[in-house]
This record gives structure tokens, sequence and C-alpha cells, in this order.
């Protein structure tokens, strides 16, 4: 009987404010607001008990203690925990895009993946950044995701997927000019995206064979060459190949097909070659439950799959449905991870019959998790 490993202590969540002047500390401070949250996790926010105290009274939320805290090992479970990163001089201009904005904005990262980096928190949840403002020369990458890869990857390869319960989308080719995409999506790119999306369905969401469509690029998936040859030159032969993998993936779909039919809930994951193709159909079937998950990395990182919202920055209309289950992905991955690493920690040598069929004989040579 399997037994599952019991948790030593509550998952350290570190969180980071984001850009300032958005709606990262109003979607923070409603999510914290539920006390459950403390039953789940240890939050550590990276920001600003300042700031905090401004969008708290500004927004009239309900009053909580933040335990302000210097280091990630000083955090304490059943408390709401700061580590202030900014100064307190910054100022703050909700719906403005700023210089000052953006410093903060990387501040705040740089520290928790430092901590993410030594181990000090277990999972970072990121709040929306401006990916104009925290431009700079320490960071100099479209988005989180690719900085994180530098940062934590450990030489592997990153792919952002949005996810709720019901649908997980992967994308091939991400914050890159539409211009641009046709050059981007090459055999080696797709196999490779295929490659980690199989292994985190597995490990970070809990399917065993799970199951991939593959979008087309071009509309009704090229028309037999007529509207396009990158499905038949470029996808296709990739799917075989993976195929030949073992990776259980089917296409390429025309994405309106699949989407519009309700054919995409046949499947466990669905890979679209730019980002706008996966996302706009993603965001209208997750509404407020849609999550960005940065699978195959060895730490785990989400976020909500919303901006920085500068329009309703600051009025208190901004919802804090997707930042409360970004930490709840963030805890569930982590486990499952967890999990998989465990019920594969002792796997089963390679066996076969001799040439009588007498004897058992055990393969030394190799080390297989599969049986």
């Amino acid at each position: 009987m399997y037994i599952p490993m019991k948790e030593s202590r509550k998952i350290k969540v570190g969180i980071t404010h984001g850009d300032i002047n958005g709606v990262g500390y109003e979607v923070i401070l409603k999510t914290l607001g539920d006390d459950r949250i403390l039953e789940l996790c240890t939050p550590i926010v990276y920001g600003s008990a300042k700031i905090a105290a401004f969008y708290r009274k500004s927004l009239d939320i309900a009053p909580f203690n933040f335990h302000q805290i210097a280091s990630a090992l000083d955090a304490r479970d059943g408390d709401y925990n700061i580590i202030n990163v900014v100064s307190e001089d910054v100022r703050v201009e909700p719906g403005v895009s700023t210089d000052e904005a953006g410093k903060a904005a990387f501040m705040a990262l740089d520290r928790a993946v430092t901590d993410l980096r030594n181990g000090e928190i277990d999972v970072l949840v990121t709040a929306p950044i401006n990916k104009h403002n925290i431009q700079s020369e320490t960071f100099t990458f479209p988005g989180h995701t690719e900085y994180l890869e530098a940062s934590v990857g450990d030489e592997n390869k990153s792919l952002m997927i949005l996810c709720n319960d019901n649908v997980r989308v992967a994308l091939v080719t991400t914050h890159l000019p539409i211009a641009k995409v046709p050059e981007a999506i090459t055999k080696d790119a797709i196999v490779e995206k295929l490659r980690i999306f199989n292994e985190s369905l597995k490990k970070d969401f809990g399917f065993d064979c799970p199951r991939i469509a593959v979008l087309s690029l071009n509309p009704h998936a090229g028309e037999n060459g007529l509207l396009g040859k990158e499905e038949q030159e470029v996808i296709m032969p990739a799917i075989e190949e993976a195929q030949g993998e073992k990776i259980q993936c089917f296409g390429p779909y025309a994405a309106d097909g699949l989407f519009g039919s309700g054919q995409f809930s046949r499947f466990d994951g669905i890979l679209a070659m730019y980002h706008d193709q996966g996302l706009a159909p993603f965001k209208t079937i997750a509404m407020e439950s849609g999550v960005n998950f940065t699978a195959g990395l060895p730490i785990v990182r989400t976020s909500p799959d919303h901006g920085t919202g500068y329009d309703i920055a600051g009025k208190g209309e901004a919802s804090e449905a997707s930042f409360r289950e970004a930490i709840y992905k963030a805890i569930d991955v982590f486990r499952n991870r967890k999990e998989y690493a465990f019920i594969r920690r002792n796997p089963l040598r390679r066996q076969y019959f001799d040439k009588s069929g007498d004897n058992v004989v055990l393969d030394l040579t190799k080390d297989d998790t599969e049986v």
C-alpha cells in the first residue's frame, strides 16, 4: 500500500509584490485576508510593509498584521511574513508606469529568487510586472519565465503553461513578435517543448500517460499546403518524432476547431505554436481561475494569468481569484513533485529470462524507472 510522504512543516511560499503601481498589492492583500491560507502554507511577501499599509488603507481592506523579518529563515508559521526589499521613500503612483516601480519590482524578484535558489523558500508566486519598466542592465529578459530559466534553470529549458483544473495550454514560442513566429517554429523546438510538457504533465500534474494535442500554425491546419506548409514540413515530423519517444501527442489541429468544438477537453494538455493562439482561448475558458506556471525548471513558480491592471489599479476593483489559485497551484505542484519522487525512489531493475526460460536475470547495467 502506498503511503504518501508527510510534510515536516508548512510549505514556505515566497510572494513578490510585482509592479507597485499595478494591482499586485491589492490581489496579495485580498488573498492573504483569508486566514485559511495560513492553514496551507507560510506566506513570505518580498516587498514593503509601508506600501502594503498604503494600499490596505486606501482600498479599505480589512486590516491584518505583517510580521516583518530580515530573512526567510525567520518566517513564522501562522503569521503573514514580509521582507522589506525597497526603501521607505519609494513613490507609489497607482496606474502609472515608472522607472522607480520597475526597480522595486526587480529588487523583490531578485531577493526572492536568491532565497529560492538557497532553499530558504519552497515555491515562488509572482505578482505581475511591467515588462518594459523593469528593463535594466541586470534585467534584460522578455519576462519572468526567461529570467528564471537563466537564474535558476541549471541549464534546463523552461516552458510556459497556462492552467486551471480543466485545461493546460503550453506554448512553443512566448513573448515574440508575431512576424518572427514562423521562423521560430522548428521541428527541434516543437519536440523539445513536447518533451518538457509531457514530463511536466506527469510530474507536476499527476497524469500517468498524458495525451497532448498539438495545434497547427496556419488556419485550417494549412489545408494540405494551400494555406501554408509548416504543418506538413515541420509540425507533423515533430509529432512523429515525439511519438517515437512514446509521447502521446496528436495533431496538428486547427485552434479554432479544437477549442470551439470543445474537443480540447479530451486532452490533458494542448501545445500552441504562439502566445495569443493559446492564451486567448485559455483565458476565455478559464475566466478568473487561470494560472501561469513555469514548467521544466527545478523550482516551482506560478503567477496569476493577468497583467499589472493599470486601468483599475488603486480602485479596489481587482479580483484576487487568479492570484489565490496561483498559490494553490504552487502548493499542489510542490506536493506532486515530492510524491512523484517518493514513489519512484527505489525503481526495479529490468528483468528478463535466460534462453532456457528457467532463470530470471537482473540487468545490472540499467537503472530504469519504467517497469
